[in-house]
């Protein structure tokens, strides 16, 4: 038989404590746990909402805050400082320095009609904060989803009164914030306590199922524009240089008026002028207007050759080998 002691259950005792040492462990842990379920901290971007019994109580401010203890008081901490986001026809399922989206098609959400009957997906942000804790937890049941809902009809709403060439093109800043303000709106009618900050539009697109015949009119689109632009450009070449030749001609012809105007005016001053000369000293004018036509006249003639009309005997003076008779008056 082996000599290893055996082990007698029988020997087994509850330690020896006493009652006094019991209340005191008691009144330790009541102390801790009235002391841990009392005191709270709130962070610099939260306040805390204090419920008793269900029934809100108070808003308390970020620091080191006092409530009821077992369960009489439960705060619920709502971030006021922080802007919060909700995404729409897309999920980011990791941020960072390269952004991860979700491979799952949310067409419940983005996909969309436009005002002229097309198809559109739309992939929106929305950013926002709680602005009033009490509205946020206890007017809306489940205010995030119901922003959510909010956003998702106004959108719906907007991109239905715009063409889709606007959606995806000119108009989406426009279209970001008419949603804003509508967006806004509709929260403070319904009171959720929640301001928002802006609407981003991510991605606009037409549905995989249409890409290549959009594509295709977009290029027809794009062909017709540069068409237009290139006869614009013809246009602006030859009309102008036209109407700038025109009006050189319509300047020529006033400037050639005005001087035949101003020579005949000139002439007839000058001829008035003579005429009242004449009439003070007839015989002088008559006098000095031949001897100035006939200086102007002869300088125009070759040779000359001034007889008395009563001389004979002149052909000697004539030298009609150098020119002839005709040349000599």
């Amino acid at each position: 038989m082996s000599n290893q002691p055996q082990f007698d259950f029988n020997d087994l005792r509850p330690p020896n404590i006493s009652g006094r040492t019991v209340k005191i462990g008691i009144g330790v842990l009541i102390f801790v746990i009235l002391f841990f379920s009392s005191w709270f901290t709130i962070r610099p971007e939260e306040v805390g909402v204090i419920l008793r019994f269900g029934k809100y109580t108070r808003t308390v401010n970020p620091g080191l805050n006092f409530k009821l203890p077992f369960g009489v008081e439960e705060v619920i901490k709502v971030p006021v400082e922080r802007q919060l986001k909700q995404e729409f026809g897309f999920r980011t399922a990791k941020a960072g320095v390269r952004t991860q989206y979700s491979t799952t098609r949310y067409q419940d959400e983005s996909l969309m009609l436009t005002g002229d009957l097309n198809a559109a997906e739309v992939e929106w942000i929305v950013q926002y904060r709680i602005n009033d804790p009490y509205k946020f937890l206890f007017k809306v049941r489940n205010a995030e989803q119901t922003f959510h809902d909010i956003n998702e009809a106004i959108m719906r709403k907007i991109i239905g009164d715009r063409t889709v060439n606007e959606v995806l093109t000119i108009g989406r800043q426009e279209i970001a914030t008419t949603v804003t303000l509508e967006v806004q709106e509709l929260c403070n009618q319904y009171e959720t306590g929640i301001k928002v900050d802006q609407v981003v539009l991510q991605d606009v697109n037409p549905p995989d199922e249409v890409k290549p015949s959009f594509n295709e009119v977009n290029e027809a689109q794009q062909e017709r524009e540069k068409l237009i632009n290139q006869a614009r450009s013809e246009y602006n070449k030859i009309i102008p240089k036209a109407a700038g030749e025109a009006q050189r001609k319509i300047e020529e012809a006033h400037g050639y008026a005005l001087e035949r105007i101003n020579n005949a005016k000139g002439e007839a001053s000058r001829f008035n002028a003579r005429y009242r000369e004449y009439l003070k000293a007839k015989e002088v004018t008559k006098q000095r207007i031949y001897l100035e036509t006939m200086t102007e006249i002869l300088t125009k003639v070759g040779r000359k050759l001034i007889t008395d009309e009563k001389a004979s005997g002149i052909l000697p003076l004539f030298e009609f080998g150098k020119g002839g008779f005709n040349n000599a008056k």
